[in-house]
């Protein structure tokens, strides 16, 4: 390996991160296009990719397939569906490169998320507040009856990447009955998990259904009517994962009609949310604008992830969140 890299980063980065990053990068070359971006979006070509062994942010992905010198692809999100195609993991695999993405950036703070909202909902924080915002009125009667706390209650996850795995560790002192689908079972998860395709014969179960898929071609629309029929009568529905994996409608129906008691949405689609879509008015679904990866020094925690994978390039060691190779 050279002692020296070609690294180009598209990704955009508060000031004090862009400094962290140039001083941990400063023995290679930084290359930086005249567009950079968020992580929930990808530019176009760029000529200066062309020159790089490293990628650092949301390439084209149709340089990552072109680019024979691109070695190594780093994603400043954790999710990767512009990239999950037979060509990008085809040309990966034939020149032995690596594309990681940030889960060890977004996993806690995405299952803490997850946890405030699972906790506001057991103790009835959403209309207590909302009360004293419209009011303010005293519901004493109208709640203290309806709290509840969430040991016994049974937890199904949909999906079981580094989000689902940090949100079993933190519902661990809660006594829950936790248990997720994923499409492949590896016999190795903390927690009993079940192929994908049984959800419908799980959801019967579950007083709180929780969805960290990413968007894909057999996640998309799967929760349908179908799904929100076979639910639990008057469970609750999480969704951090991608808007496009419910339809939208029929949650609005399922809500509307009391099988599903609320929804908790970090992510619609689309994104932003327009002011007079349906969801916002939907009964007891309750929308953050897709802030759950969020929290303080964010843009650090990103540069630092890559910066501790970059020593393991140079060391030739194996990289971390690794999702193709």
């Amino acid at each position: 390996m050279p002692s020296s890299l070609t690294i180009w980063c598209n990704a955009k980065f508060d000031a004090a991160a862009q400094r962290e990053l140039e001083a941990g990068a400063e023995s290679h070359r930084l290359v930086v296009p005249e567009t950079v971006g968020g992580n929930l979006s990808v530019g176009g070509a760029s000529e200066l990719l062309a020159q790089a062994d490293v990628a650092f942010g949301q390439p084209d992905p149709g340089q990552v397939v072109s680019l024979k010198n691109l070695r190594w692809v780093h994603l400043t999100s954790a999710g990767y569906t512009r990239y999950d195609r037979e060509d990008v993991r085809a040309a990966i695999a034939s020149r032995g490169a690596r594309l990681t993405n940030s889960s060890g950036v977004f996993d806690d703070p995405c299952a803490q998320h997850l946890l405030a909202l699972m906790l506001a909902h057991a103790r009835r924080l959403s209309e207590a507040f909302a009360a004293q915002a419209e009011g303010p009125e005293w519901i004493y009667d109208r709640l203290r009856g309806r709290c509840r706390i969430l040991e016994g209650d049974a937890v199904l996850i949909l999906g079981y990447g580094a989000i689902a795995r940090r949100l079993v560790e933190l519902l661990a002192p809660f006594n829950l009955r936790v248990i997720a689908v994923r499409q492949h079972v590896k016999g190795d998860e903390a927690i009993p998990v079940y192929p994908a395709g049984e959800v419908l014969r799980l959801l019967p179960e579950a007083d709180h259904v929780v969805n960290v898929l990413p968007s894909s071609a057999t996640a998309d629309g799967l929760v349908d009517a179908e799904f929100l029929a076979a639910i639990k009568p008057g469970a609750a529905f999480y969704n951090v994962g991608r808007g496009t994996t419910v339809n939208q409608p029929a949650l609005i129906s399922a809500l509307e009609s009391g099988q599903v008691d609320a929804a908790y949405l970090d992510v619609t689609d689309p994104e932003p949310l327009p002011s007079d879509h349906p969801l916002w008015r939907a009964p007891n679904c309750f929308i953050t604008p897709h802030i759950a990866g969020g929290h303080q020094d964010e843009d650090s925690h990103m540069v630092r992830h890559f910066l501790a994978n970059l020593r393991r390039f140079e060391r030739g060691e194996p990289l971390v969140d690794v999702v193709m190779a």
